[in-house]
């Protein structure tokens, strides 16, 4: 039990230790600041430098991988013919299938 405690205080300590070496390291100056604002001719820019993230990209990225990993689960399916009663099986195949259309509704 020592040793666990032991172990868990080394790590914590190393975490806070290289948190605070980011947040100290990691502190940009002035000089970068200026560096990173785009120049237009010397004026002030009219549109933003940096475009916000499109949060519906987001969304459809996360609707693809959520089909993505359906699919995954789906195939096996198959593969369980021998192991599983029939009812089970169809009861599990539908399930995957209205999560899909639910997902397709949804998008």
């Amino acid at each position: 039990m020592v040793i666990l405690s032991s172990m868990g205080l080394v790590c914590g300590l190393i975490s806070f230790l290289l948190g605070r070496l980011a947040v100290v390291t990691g502190k940009k100056s002035l000089k970068d600041r200026e560096k990173l604002m785009p120049f237009e001719c010397g004026f002030d820019p009219f549109n933003k430098a940096r475009i916000p993230f499109s949060l519906r990209f987001f969304l459809i990225t996360i609707i693809f991988l959520i089909f993505d990993v359906e699919v995954a689960i789906l195939l096996p399916l198959a593969l369980i013919k021998g192991s599983v009663r029939r009812g089970v099986r169809q009861l599990l195949r539908l399930l995957v299938i209205l999560i899909l259309i639910a997902g397709l509704v949804h998008e």
